[in-house]
């Protein structure tokens, strides 16, 4: 019995170690059908701020290759075979199984021994099956540009609104997928790739709902903390208040426009994509300023002369005001504006009600706000 119990205590002994052993690193094993000229696989992995190689090994046999690698936390790895990238997420532990027919022009994939990896194998696949309707819209409008000789806005009228309708459809379907596997990397992954600012209201949510899961992982906490600072100038929340030197050098404060619905507009004169958003603000602005609707120019201009030759050639017939300062001004500050054009919509209540809406989009909120 004492011998049965030593030889059960020993074989406990070698199971722990193997484990802790095992624990330390993660194994991707991969198959390669018809691999042609293929000789070296890449291991590359994606952090906050790049993505870049940290392995690469020989393809043995003409077909497989394994890895075995350290990961200090779970994270997005990325296969490059060939001309190919396959994104994995790997954590110390995991004995990953891959496989793929290099001569498929679908680059379609197998994984197995990851349940993230296998979730963001799923997200790839919308948004494989938006980028390809988005291609061929590409290559017919390239091709008709080409048959005329030159860009045409008759054809950008019948394009654009089907690239536009593309991107909504493909951002409803990652919303639902991240909504469904918040407590999963893949969410995360598929969370970043939707506009920041078109859909900041969502990503402040799920950054509030995640914020205690993923501690260890970097791009997770940047995302999170970068949420955490816009969450008090989203949608939902109150304005913050200021005072601006308005263009005839009168303090204009926020709290003047209290009952009132305001639109704060960023913009400069030396801004090409505000200076061709002007005319529909401009439109929109003659149809509702008699409905309650106004507006505050707060431009990023450092020259006050270029400022007001810009206001009175655009015909900006609103409020307008500058701190001069470009981005460094202490409302620019305030408001975290990175880009212009930017804008914020706020209620007589001042509540922030949209953000960053322009064109088509302005004029729907606009529309549905003073029915």
């Amino acid at each position: 019995m004492k011998n049965r119990i030593v030889t059960c205590l020993a074989f406990l002994a070698v199971f722990i170690i193997a484990s802790c052993k095992q624990a330390t690193t993660f194994t991707i094993s991969g198959k390669l059908e018809n691999p042609g000229n293929i000789k070296k696989v890449y291991l590359l992995v994606a952090d906050s701020a790049q993505v870049s190689v940290i392995d690469s090994t020989d393809v043995s046999g003409g077909s497989e290759f394994t890895f075995k690698h350290s990961a200090p936390y779970a994270n997005l790895y990325k296969l490059r075979i060939g001309g190919n990238i396959f994104d994995l997420v790997a954590q110390n532990g995991d004995d990953i199984k891959f496989k793929t027919d290099v001569a498929d022009v679908n680059h379609s994939y197998e994984v197995s021994g990851s349940a993230t990896s296998e979730k963001v194998k799923e997200f790839n696949k919308i948004s494989n099956i938006y980028g390809a309707k988005n291609s061929k819209l590409s290559d017919e409008y390239t091709a008709k540009s080409a048959a005329l000789g030159k860009e045409s806005d008759s054809l950008l009228k019948i394009y654009m609104p089907q690239f536009q309708k593309n991107i909504a459809d493909y951002s409803v379907e990652v919303l639902k997928f991240v909504n469904d596997n918040k407590k999963s990397l893949a969410g995360f992954y598929a969370a970043t790739s939707l506009d920041q600012y078109k859909y900041e209201q969502q990503l402040v949510a799920y950054a509030d709902a995640i914020k205690d899961d993923f501690k260890d992982n970097p791009a997770v906490q940047t995302f999170v903390k970068q949420m955490e600072v816009i969450k008090p100038i989203s949608v939902g929340h109150k304005a913050p208040e200021f005072t601006i030197n308005s263009i005839d050098g009168k303090q204009v404060k926020l709290s003047d426009y209290k009952g009132k619905y305001v639109m704060l507009d960023f913009w400069a004169s030396w801004c090409g994509p505000c200076r061709q958003e002007n005319p529909n603000v401009v439109k929109q602005y003659s149809i509702y300023k008699g409905k309650g609707f106004n507006i505050l120019g707060i431009s990023l201009d450092t020259e006050k002369k270029d400022w007001d030759q810009a206001v009175k050639k655009d015909n900006l017939t609103w409020a307008h005001a500058s701190d001069l300062q470009r981005f460094e001004g202490p409302t620019e500050r305030l408001y975290h504006i990175e880009a212009i054009p930017s804008n914020f919509i706020i209620d007589p209540q001042g509540t922030i009600v949209a953000k960053n809406v322009t064109g088509a989009d302005l004029e729907d909120f606009l529309k549905k706000t003073f029915k």
